[in-house]
């Protein structure tokens, strides 16, 4: 008994002297966590902030606070004219201004038989896109757009891009122009429906929605007016269920600029490649892309913050994208669709690039579309992409003086573990992907397979990923640029599923390529500095400097494993 009572004894006074030692080690500042523990980088998937005042912990005291003060948004109400410019912006393709502003006027009886839609009698699918449904198939219809191109035989016409549920679609339907100041529709015939797809590629099937540009030609009395918005029917006097504004944008003096960049529905849920993406975004713009267009389904967080950045600073345009029909829409859901329906998957990637070639057929010279891990990089004496083309386009005037379509570039593969087996460059940040990644598949891939073109909007009429599908004035002729004066590079982990075979001699055989590093010093320091302001280094306190060293390749800033896996969208 004596003895139990001694050990407890014994005990009582470790546990006093240990809440004493704990209490000096508070009152000192004194920190019990080891400093090799303190340095461990963020998460790489938690969003990080512009600053870590947020990650201080919340207090229950007054002291932090002034508890009278509630920090809410107290904007005064939006007025009629406020909430139209909003749903404008959000919905480009609804007319909604012009039926704000007409809508008494459009209410009046007509002699014809149709009249002008009320946009809340319209049928919506999945925010973006209106019905039309017929006696023989259902219509989803994106966006009309104004087309007045000079080698266009049709005249002017307005073409209106959708999806059909029907291959071959036999319906007659006619188009519905809306012009201002006129409160009853002039009624044509639609001219043809071009099927963006080839058959060989699969889903040619009765009941899966289709990607089609519709024709509708402007009647001669109204050549030169651009209508305001245009609805499809089935019957001439039907009452539309979809009502489209006109898309016609050009510059105020009609001088055209370079180059614009489309990139098709972004579905990186999951996958944080924000850094990746900055890197990417900074080249092209070094190379000479005036503005990339995004389309955006699914993205992590930290890709979202890059977008708003860049978009703010007029670099990018994001348009939100959706799935038209009853096809998923659901994050998490909508990425599982599109990797297990991969023909579905490409068939919806044909809207969002034909939707900017024409929402820009009168802004820009040429248009690229380009995935997130692909650059067209000029070689010799060419810096910028114009001057390659100052030294292309006459080469090629040559072979066919009045002119190509587009302009193509050969693939070649800088794969992730070519580079991984030489190490790093210590000089350059180890999560700067590209600038790492200088070693490449020896062979290119054959020619006119997995390229990428610069097009010229004035006379291709439908893209897909690789090539222009139709163009105006015939046949489609794409150039094939010469590998010593350009080259597309890919980066990805690993080749396409369809050139398995070819992988292993692509792996096997590699050379050097150092083509990025004449822009190293530049990309490094505009990638950096967007990574600061964006909050992605590991700050040593609250206010303190980044850490890490743009001359390290073992940086301790937040940005997780500079080799990361690339992650591909190509086909």
């Amino acid at each position: 008994m004596a003895h139990s009572k001694v050990i407890l004894k014994v005990l009582f006074s470790l546990c006093v002297w240990s809440f004493v030692i704990i209490g000096l080690f508070k009152m000192h500042g004194t920190n019990l966590v080891p400093q090799e523990y303190q340095q461990v980088p963020l998460n790489g998937r938690i969003l990080l902030q512009k600053d870590m005042r947020y990650a201080e912990t919340t207090s229950t005291t007054t002291d932090h606070f002034d508890p009278s003060e509630i920090l809410v948004d107290n904007r005064t109400a939006m007025d009629d004219d406020q909430l139209v410019r909003d749903v404008e912006s959000r919905i480009p393709s609804l007319p909604i201004a012009y039926w704000s502003k007409n809508k008494n006027f459009l209410q009046q009886k007509s002699s014809t038989c149709a009249k002008y839609p009320s946009i809340f009698e319209l049928e919506f699918n999945n925010i973006y896109w209106q019905t039309l449904r017929t006696s023989n198939g259902t219509f989803q219809l994106f966006g009309a757009y104004y087309d007045i191109r000079r080698t266009s035989l049709l005249g002017p016409t307005v073409r209106i891009l959708g999806m059909i549920d029907r291959i071959e679609p036999k319906v007659k339907t006619f188009c519905q122009f809306w012009f201002d100041g006129q409160k009853e529709p002039f009624i044509v015939k639609t001219f043809e429906y071009k099927y963006i797809w080839y058959n060989k590629w699969g889903n040619y099937k009765q009941g899966i929605y289709q990607p089609y540009l519709i024709a509708c030609q402007i009647p001669k009395p109204f050549h030169g007016v651009v209508p305001s918005s245009v609805s499809m029917v089935e019957k001439e006097c039907d009452t539309a269920t979809n009502n489209l504004r006109v898309i016609y944008n050009r510059p105020p003096d009609d001088q055209k600029k370079g180059f614009a960049v489309c990139v098709k529905g972004l579905d990186f849920l999951y996958d944080d490649l924000s850094v990746r993406l900055i890197e990417w975004i900074e080249m092209l713009n070094i190379l000479g892309a005036d503005k990339i267009y995004f389309y955006n389904l699914q993205v992590h967080p930290n890709i979202t913050k890059v977008l708003n950045h860049y978009e703010q600073e007029g670099k990018v345009q994001v348009i939100p994208l959706t799935l038209p029909g009853g096809q998923p829409n659901v994050p998490g859901f909508q990425h599982l669709y599109l990797t297990k329906k991969t023909n579905h998957k490409r068939q919806n990637e044909v809207i969002p690039y034909n939707d900017c070639l024409y929402k820009n057929l009168y802004l820009y010279d040429y248009i690229a579309l380009l995935d997130i891990d692909e650059v067209i990089m000029p070689k010799g004496g060419a810096v910028l992409w114009s001057e390659l083309m100052d030294k292309v386009r006459p080469e090629s005037r040559k072979i066919k003086p009045d002119g190509f379509h587009s302009y193509n570039f050969r693939n070649v593969y800088f794969l992730d573990d070519q580079q991984h087996e030489h190490g790093w460059h210590k000089d350059i940040p180890k999560y700067m992907h590209m600038l790492q990644h200088v070693h490449r598949a020896k062979n290119y891939t054959k020619p006119n397979q997995y390229v990428k073109c610069f097009h010229d909007p004035e006379r291709v009429l439908t893209l897909h990923n690789h090539f222009p599908l139709s163009c105006l004035g015939g046949v489609c002729k794409s150039y094939p640029v010469d590998t010593q004066d350009a080259q597309l590079q890919h980066y990805r982990a690993d080749c396409v599923k369809t050139l398995k075979k070819s992988c292993e001699e692509y792996r096997e055989h590699s050379v050097e390529d150092k083509t990025i590093w004449k822009y190293k010093d530049e990309l490094i320091r505009r990638t950096i500095k967007a990574l600061d302001t964006l909050g992605f280094f590991r700050r040593q306190g609250l206010n303190a400097a980044a850490s890490s060293s743009s001359g390290s390749g073992s940086s301790s800033s937040g940005l997780g494993n500079g080799g990361a896996t690339t992650h591909s969208t190509e086909r």
